[in-house]
């Protein structure tokens, strides 16, 4: 597993008003949307987003933008600037967390998300990299006019993705990735994750927007986020929901993680923890998610479908 660099230069921070001379134009600085992120106005009147970050990230991303530069369902890079360093990107309107929030999205558009999310993956994870952090707030989205929600959905936010070795030890050890409750349950063990930790991580995307209104399926209710606690209680609650645990995990995972494994059955088992995804009969959950969102939810990653195959299936086809 490919560790990242120790970062030697920090990223800079910007100002209203300043602007940047990139390769391309100069774009004016109008606003700070997050830590590194701000929205600025091209010297054409484009408006444009700028991420600023420390020397790694920044490059990892400016190169896999420029890999994938001609796939619609990714944010793609408009111009680089060196003072300080910086990616243009392009601006869109909102980001998923915010707009499942405000408004729940209808059928048609969690499957028009879905499937430009899936696109955006099997693009990456055919040249190798893992995004690692599939979430709402990572999908980006232009809002459309009625009857369509949106415009255009893009995955963003490539600079913690790697590449990966395929043919590593599945024992390896693998580095902490994403936000915890849309982290797959092998990268939560820290094992040696691959491609299919993006699918786990989409569809636990694909649950939140069905539901909206800033629910996530585990995200642990008495366990405040800072605790040590809190990784743990979100494991617990992925075996709970999508178990058993496959008798097939003693093939990737050493004693160590079948031992934490184990406690965490237990736990469940004296409790009465078990809530089966499968039996749901939630009114937000149709029959035809449900069985689509359980061929995603597998706790062997070597069970989960890749994002082409997604693609091709049936619950595309359903109304």
């Amino acid at each position: 597993m490919r560790l990242t660099p120790q970062l030697s230069v920090m990223a800079a921070d910007l100002k209203v008003g300043q602007t940047l001379q990139g390769k391309g134009g100069s774009y004016t600085i109008r606003e700070q949307l997050h830590r590194r992120i701000w929205s600025a106005m091209s010297s054409t009147s484009q408006r444009v987003t700028v991420k600023t970050a420390s020397d790694w990230p920044l490059k990892n991303e400016r190169d896999i933008l420029e890999a994938v530069r001609d796939n619609p369902c990714i944010r793609p890079i408009i111009d680089t600037s060196d003072d300080p360093p910086s990616l243009i990107l392009k601006y869109l309107d909102d980001n998923l967390l915010n707009a499942s929030n405000a408004k729940t999205l209808e059928r048609a558009d969690i499957k028009y998300v879905a499937r430009n999310l899936l696109q955006a993956l099997e693009a990456l994870h055919s040249l190798g990299y893992v995004h690692t952090d599939i979430k709402p707030d990572n999908v980006l989205v232009n809002n459309g006019t009625a009857p369509d929600r949106f415009s255009e959905v893009q995955l963003g936010d490539c600079g913690d993705a790697f590449m990966v070795d395929p043919n590593a030890s599945p024992f390896e050890e693998g580095h902490v990735i994403g936000a915890a409750i849309f982290r797959s349950p092998e990268a939560m063990l820290n094992l040696r994750w691959r491609a299919p930790t993006d699918i786990w991580s989409f569809g636990a995307t694909l649950i939140s927007l069905i539901w909206g209104d800033n629910w996530h399926i585990f995200k642990p209710t008495d366990v405040p986020f800072e605790s040590d606690e809190y990784p743990l209680q979100v494991l617990i609650k992925q075996v709970s929901i999508f178990g058993p645990v496959p008798l097939s995990y003693g093939e990737i995972a050493d004693n160590e993680r079948l031992g934490i494994l184990t406690a965490v059955i237990n736990l469940i088992n004296e409790h009465n923890l078990q809530r089966p995804f499968h039996l749901s009969a939630d009114k937000e959950l149709s029959k035809e998610d449900r069985t689509f969102i359980c061929k995603i939810m597998k706790l062997d990653p070597r069970d989960r479908p890749t994002a082409k195959e997604l693609l091709q299936d049936e619950w595309f086809r359903q109304e």
